[in-house]
């Protein structure tokens, strides 16, 4: 099993707490994971990305140029990265915030994910993060959902442990939209 991933958007959004929660949770699932950060200079509003690998044997370096997979969470990350996405690659983009004309439909699959009104809904746009975690999740099927959901307890820690419930909807609420976009019919 391998799956890599860079996660992108502005700092703010939440981008490195994705990375944490799966680094976490493939830990958890005796796999083995690099988690690799990098900020821009302002931090919150500036950009920000990570790269995250997972697998079951020896992971050769952190460092990804052509990703499997991405989830964007902005449009200067769309620019940024999609072309470096594999061929055949998937990316999970906050369909909410990024221009739909600029984003790529035949050499890669592209998933257009509303995580902000979907967020919204639950109660909090910040949980647009959690969104296109859960859709990754179900998109790539590389880790369970529930052991995501329990990684959540070590990522927040006790302080912020009431902050896991209302993440673990944004979980499943994304896992959710992917899912049943599955089901649509091609046309």
């Amino acid at each position: 099993m391998y799956q890599d991933v860079i996660i992108a958007g502005f700092g703010g959004q939440g981008v490195m707490l994705i990375g944490n929660v799966v680094a976490f949770a493939a830990m958890e699932q005796k796999l083995r994971v690099t988690f690799m950060p990098v900020y821009g200079v302002e931090m919150r509003g500036g950009t920000a990305n990570c790269t995250v690998v997972i697998s079951d044997e020896e992971i050769g370096s952190p460092i990804i140029f052509s990703p499997q997979t991405s989830i964007l969470m902005n449009q200067p990350s769309v620019e940024k990265f999609q072309s470096r996405l594999e061929d055949g690659g998937v990316q999970l983009v906050n369909a909410s915030i990024v221009d739909a004309d600029l984003l790529e439909q035949d050499r890669i699959r592209t998933i257009s994910v509303p995580a902000n009104e979907l967020a919204d809904e639950l109660g909090s746009v910040k949980m647009a993060n959690m969104v296109m975690l859960g859709a990754w999740l179900q998109a790539t099927g590389c880790l369970p959902l529930k052991a995501v959901q329990a990684a959540l307890g070590q990522v927040f820690g006790e302080h912020n442990a009431r902050l896991i419930p209302l993440n673990q909807k944004g979980l499943e609420r994304g896992a959710a939209f992917v899912a049943s976009q599955a089901e649509r019919p091609v046309l």
